[in-house]
């Protein structure tokens, strides 16, 4: 029977660091991305992607407040969904055409989702997660006007802080496992999704962020997933990392990868948050793999990458 994996992108397999922001640039970075999940697809197994958007929320929330004497800005959650759209669609017609080439019978289908939050999470006292531009002098005002909070960056000015709660269910789920059936790859979640509360009168978005990892493990749960896969720009999973005693890490047991965790060996801007998830999801008895995008294939047939199993 076919495994069904949740593949969480970097986003490096969107738009690399410094490289010009065009729809050209990413489209080529995107069409690499198709080849490995082509590759994974003729594994036989049931495939969910999910993506990061940071640098293309950054660039739409530029875009806003470059035009906001012309045109309204849209609120974050909306900034959201409008990159949702179009990374998917760039993402579905590239895998789309790699799966023909290919003569693989597999659809797409890309999914606007939104992942809801508990109104009362903690984190909406305490916003911690940068985005858009820095400001320098007119911070303040805008704090002011706009009821923004504003954090120091030593050298660079003031930027806005968002919360960052807890993902707590995604919505649409029961679609994507139908789609899944009907021997379809969905792309969904991106960006850790659409961050919505629920309120008397239903669903509301609200300007947050959702940790992409931390919602592509709610979604490798929700659509109960064998293996939930995070594919970054590393090979695999190091302790030590950077020192004379750096150690790269391949198969580990929960116990192992928890010990490691706490140990501090993992920073929490860049690794951390990935180890938390993928211990979280093999603690269910399943397994966990951070590896490169290159060796995603390799990775799920046990020959790279890291491994956390339950």
């Amino acid at each position: 029977m076919a495994k069904r994996v949740v593949i969480a992108l970097g986003g490096n397999a969107i738009l690399k660091p410094n490289q010009p922001a065009t729809v050209e640039t990413q489209l080529a970075n995107i069409q690499l991305s198709a080849e490995q999940i082509a590759k994974i697809e003729k594994l036989d197994h049931q495939i969910v992607v999910t993506h990061g958007n940071g640098p293309q929320v950054g660039n739409i929330l530029r875009q806003n407040e470059e035009a906001k004497e012309v045109v309204p800005p849209f609120p974050l959650d909306v900034c959201n969904a409008e990159s949702q759209g179009f990374i998917g669609y760039l993402m579905e017609q590239s895998i789309k055409n790699k799966i023909e080439q290919e003569e693989l019978t597999s659809n797409v289908v890309t999914l606007l989702t939104q992942v809801e939050m508990a109104a009362d999470d903690p984190a909406f006292e305490k916003p911690t997660k940068p985005i858009g531009l820095f400001y320098s002098e007119e911070a303040k005002t805008m704090a002011e006007e706009k009821h923004w909070v504003m954090e120091e960056d030593a050298g660079r000015g003031y930027r806005r802080v968002v919360p960052s709660p807890q993902p707590v269910t995604i919505h649409g789920v029961e679609s994507m496992v139908h789609l899944l059936n009907q021997n379809t790859i969905v792309i969904a979640g991106g960006g850790g999704g659409i961050p919505v509360v629920k309120q008397a009168e239903g669903l509301k978005g609200i300007e947050a962020v959702i940790d992409k990892d931390r919602t592509g493990k709610k979604l490798a749960e929700q659509v109960d997933a064998d293996v939930f896969m995070m594919l970054t720009d590393v090979n695999n999973v190091y302790i030590n990392y950077g020192t004379p005693k750096q150690e790269k890490l391949t198969g580990l047991s929960v116990s192992e990868a928890q010990a490691y965790f706490d140990a501090g060996h993992f920073a929490e801007g860049s690794m951390g948050p990935k180890m938390e998830a993928a211990i979280a999801f093999a603690k269910q008895g399943k397994t966990a793999i951070i590896c490169s995008l290159e060796e995603a294939d390799l990775a799920l047939l046990g020959e790279a990458g890291t491994r956390i199993a339950g």
